[in-house]
C-alpha cells in the first residue's frame, strides 16, 4: 500500500473513531493539527509521512478521556498501523510521538525527541493558542463543569504531572498553567512565529475578560 493510501485510510479511521468526541478533541482538532503540521514541515528537514501519521493519530485516544491511561493511544495506533503493514520503525516512531506530545505540567520532561515530534508538537500547541485555543479551553471547562473564573483560586505554577492531570481549577487558571507558557516552548521557527500572534490575542482577551468581570467596561 502506498503512503497516500495509508494517509487516506488513517483519516477515515480517525474520523470514525472520534465521532461524538468532546469538541476540543474531535476530528476538527485533528484536521487543524494535521494542516498546521504540514505547513510547519514544509520548512523543516523531516519525514513528512511520519509527521502526517503522527498528527492524525496523536489524539486517537487522549488519556484524559481514558481514565488517565497513557498507553491506550499508542496501543490503538499500533493496532491500526499494523493492519496496514506499516513498517515497525515507523510504528515505534508514531507511538513515541503520541506518548510525548502532550503538555503535562511545568515539571514534566519528555523522554523522547525527534524532528518529526517537534513539528507535530508545535502544530498541536498552536491549536491550544489564540481564538481556537480560547474556545477549546472553555469548551473543555464546560465539559468538566468547571468554574469560568474564581478570584480566590490562584493558578498553580508548580504542579507535578499527576497534579496537573487531576486539576479541577477554573478555566482561566489554565491560561497561566499552560496556554500562556506555550509560546516559549515552541520548537520550530515557523511554529514560534505563528504562536507569537496567537499569544498576543490571548493576552488581549484576558485583559478584556478582567475588565468585564470587574464591570469597568
Amino acid at each position: 500500500m502506498n503512503k497516500q493510501a495509508i494517509i487516506s485510510k488513517t483519516i477515515a479511521f480517525v474520523k470514525q473513531t472520534l465521532q461524538g468526541a468532546e469538541g476540543g478533541h474531535d476530528w476538527w482538532h485533528i484536521e487543524r493539527v494535521y494542516n498546521n503540521a504540514r505547513r510547519i514541515a514544509s520548512a523543516e528537514p523531516v519525514d513528512l509521512f511520519v509527521v502526517e501519521l503522527g498528527a492524525l493519530l496523536h489524539d486517537i485516544a487522549d488519556a484524559k478521556f481514558h481514565d488517565g491511561n497513557e498507553e491506550t493511544g499508542p496501543q490503538k495506533a499500533r493496532t491500526f498501523l499494523e493492519s496496514l503493514s506499516v513498517p515497525e520503525d515507523i510504528i515505534l516512531h508514531i507511538e513515541n510521538i503520541i506518548r510525548n506530545i502532550s503538555f503535562k505540567g511545568g515539571n514534566f520532561s519528555q523522554a523522547f525527541s525527534s524532528p518529526e515530534l517537534e513539528v507535530v508538537q508545535d502544530a498541536d500547541r498552536l491549536d491550544a493558542l489564540g481564538a481556537i485555543g480560547i474556545a477549546r479551553a472553555f469548551n473543555y471547562g464546560g465539559f468538566k463543569n468547571r468554574e469560568l473564573f474564581n478570584p480566590g483560586i490562584k493558578p498553580d505554577m508548580n504542579m507535578s504531572k499527576e497534579a496537573y492531570k487531576k486539576s479541577s481549577a477554573p478555566t482561566i487558571n489554565h491560561f497561566y498553567e499552560k496556554l500562556l507558557l506555550l509560546k516559549d516552548r515552541m520548537n520550530t521557527n515557523t511554529g514560534k512565529a505563528m504562536a507569537a500572534e496567537r499569544h498576543l490575542f490571548m493576552e488581549a482577551y484576558l485583559e478584556q475578560f478582567y475588565k468585564e468581570w470587574e464591570g469597568t467596561v
